[in-house]
């Protein structure tokens, strides 16, 4: 009898400790499993902060890149519009009678011979590489990557695409009055001439016209985006 019992204590004993056994295994596998969960969690908030860091440097750098773009447009205008209000007054004011408007008439077309030509193509640099990653369509503020997107691939690649245009016939132009532009001056022009030149100056003329208005939306619709980027 005294045996019986004794088993039966031994038998508690080791139940006893296989319970206290595998209450610590659990709660072993639970303190891992927690570790394992604040682990992937800071490891979700770095990688978020650093999302974050580089959404708001690519803001920052897009900014940059904006208005370096705002100053070449400015300077293209300044070459453009000159060209244009000159030949608007030549083909209006000053359509017929070379002979007794040549000093006004040859000053106009100094403006649009002489003074070369400048066409715009805009920073890309921060947008390329955020691009080119992927980058650009994780970021969080999806109403401004919308506006960047067009800017680029709408408005930009229009203005580059005729402001080829506008070279071409430029060149084309300037190789007709080499002579011209390299003595600057106008030599033996009459009135049967001067009709000729002025054909000659609007087939570019209507070109850089539409450059221009394009140039002008373009301005706005950067110094809008830069508003929402502030």
């Amino acid at each position: 009898m005294i045996k019986f019992f004794r088993k039966i204590r031994q038998n508690l004993i080791v139940e006893n400790r296989t319970s206290k056994y595998f209450k610590y295994a659990i709660g072993e596998i639970v303190l891992v499993v927690i570790g394992i969960l604040i682990a992937l969690q800071i490891n979700t908030w770095n990688e978020n902060r650093k999302h974050a860091l580089a959404e708001k440097e690519f803001f920052k750098s897009i900014t940059k890149d904006l208005n370096q773009d705002l100053i070449f447009i400015k300077h293209v205008q300044a070459s453009t519009k000159p060209k244009i209000e000159a030949y608007n007054l030549l083909n209006n004011k000053f359509l017929k009678d070379y002979d007794n408007n040549k000093t006004q008439i040859d000053s106009l077309m100094a403006i649009y011979l002489f003074s070369g030509q400048r066409t715009f193509y805009p920073v890309s640099g921060a947008f390329k590489s955020a691009l080119a990653g992927n980058e650009i369509n994780t970021y969080s503020q999806k109403n401004i990557i919308q506006n960047i997107i067009k800017l680029y691939g709408s408005n930009y690649g229009r203005l580059v695409d005729n402001g080829k245009i506008v070279d071409d016939r430029w060149s084309k132009l300037s190789e007709n009055y080499i002579h011209n532009r390299r003595i600057k001056s106008f030599n033996n022009v009459n009135n049967a001439s001067y009709t000729t030149m002025l054909d000659n100056l609007y087939f570019h003329y209507i070109q850089l016209n539409w450059y221009n208005k394009i140039l002008d939306e373009t301005e706005i619709e950067v110094n809008r985006l830069l508003k929402k980027l502030q």
